[in-house]
């Protein structure tokens, strides 16, 4: 590890206290080490135009960035234990390549104030594809609930049979919930997208830094403009974006027990493509759908990680090293999170309903709450024809199709008046978000 920045004169630095301090930052600064370097081009082009660096070390240092990031991009550039951490990186790197030059990159900045911008132009790129990925996953459920629109299947609830339901119920319940979560994380991409490079340590620095400037170089929609709040917002943002993860991981994790349900020998409603499926190994009968087990599982990663973040906020204003291990958490919980979502699109695309399956589990009792509802429709309290239907469960269904309980249930939203253009309507006005690539 090369000279520390902070090292005092004639202090010897202990490795084992270092390594502690440094933890993984080294191995965790691998997934913003781009954004580190675009952050830091913006902020030697702000420094050009305050004269803290010439025309000719401004270009040459771009180059240098440039180039940084093709040979990390390629694998030529390892982001080791050589180094304490990213952005220590990326100055040792400008060092040895322009010596003086090179060391004008930490000027007005602070380890801190690089991590925080990093982190927030990485924040901005995962919240854009999560979003991309749930108006994904709704747009398939919107196509499947159009061609399946009276489909019928059981409807349950407290996992017992209780009326009759339709595919296209089902499947408009889920787009409808993934445009919300769409919905959710474009919110939460807005809440993010403030510019904290200029802060430093969280009491801004003795040069005129042209903030706005470096704001709409990184596209950043607004600057975060007071310093102290750039450090509380530290952690609140990370928990905003693991929120807005979460809220599209659980209802991947309800959709995914539908389908461990379904799947099973008992039921038998859905057959899954083969790819997401395995074998046992130790009985050959046996395909387990582990692909949405473990899409099951998935929340649980997304929640943790916002619960250790929050964990690390119990803590007075102004920056603290506690915070460095909140990236560990965020990185964990997105990578999870995104991934088991981006499986999602394809397993909804193409698993297949058993009709012979679903129609035999429709029995006469799940269509009593039609005779109560119909009986009191005509003029008898709802009490008395809940009542009678019943003592006549048993007989409910003669004379009676699922069909013909799907027609007749036209609340809105209802098997019969699905509103599938409203809903179609919400989900062309999400709007495409700029996470951008690095």
């Amino acid at each position: 590890m090369s000279h520390l920045l902070w090292q005092k004169p004639g202090v010897a630095v202990d490795a084992q206290i270092q390594n502690f301090l440094a933890g993984d930052d080294v191995v965790l600064d691998r997934e913003f080490f781009l954004h580190d370097i675009a952050a830091s081009k913006a902020h030697a082009a702000g420094l050009r135009q305050i004269d803290i660096m010439s025309a000719d070390e401004l270009a040459s240092l771009a180059y240098e960035l440039d180039a940084l990031a093709e040979d990390f991009r390629a694998g030529r550039f390892i982001l080791d234990q050589h180094y304490e951490d990213g952005h220590s990186a990326i100055e040792a790197r400008l060092t040895e390549r322009l010596g003086d030059a090179g060391r004008k990159i930490h000027t007005g900045r602070s380890r801190n104030d690089q991590i925080l911008v990093a982190t927030r132009l990485w924040l901005k790129q995962k919240l854009a594809r999560l979003a991309a990925v749930v108006r994904e996953i709704a747009g398939v459920a919107l196509e499947r609930a159009r061609a399946e629109a009276l489909l019928p299947i059981p409807g349950y609830t407290h996992i017992q049979r209780a009326v009759v339901s339709s595919a296209g119920m089902w499947w408009a319940g889920w787009a409808e919930a993934f445009i919300d979560d769409a919905v959710r994380t474009i919110d939460t991409y807005r809440l993010v997208d403030a510019n904290p490079l200029g802060t430093a340590a969280g009491y801004g620095v003795n040069l005129p830094l042209p903030r706005s400037h470096v704001t709409d170089a990184l596209n950043f929609a607004r600057m975060q403009i007071n310093p102290i709040y750039a450090q509380l917002s530290r952690g609140k943002f990370e928990m905003a974006a693991l929120e807005a993860l979460g809220g599209a991981t659980l209802d991947l994790r309800r959709i995914a027990w539908d389908l461990s349900l379904f799947t099973s020998a008992e039921f038998g409603f859905v057959d899954l493509p083969a790819q997401y499926t395995t074998g046992s190994s130790i009985m050959p009968n046996k395909r387990n759908p582990d692909v949405i087990e473990l899409m099951r599982a998935t929340h649980a990663s997304v929640s943790g990680a916002r619960s250790e973040i929050e964990q690390l906020l119990s803590l007075p204003s102004g920056y603290h090293r506690d915070l460095q291990n909140g990236k560990g958490a965020l990185v964990r919980g997105f990578h999870h999170g995104l991934g088991a979502l981006e499986l999602l699109p394809a397993l909804l695309a193409n698993l297949e309903w058993r009709p012979d399956k679903l129609r035999a589990a429709i029995d006469s009792g799940m269509y009593a709450t039609d005779v109560a509802v119909e009986a009191a429709a005509s003029g008898i309290p709802f009490r008395d024809a809940y009542r009678a239907a019943a003592a006549s469960a048993d007989q409910a269904g003669e004379g009676r199709s699922p069909e013909a309980s799907l027609v007749a249930r036209v609340s809105p939203g209802a098997a019969a008046d699905l509103q599938l253009d409203e809903l179609q309507q919400r989900w062309e006005r999400l709007t495409p978000l700029a996470g951008g690539t690095v």
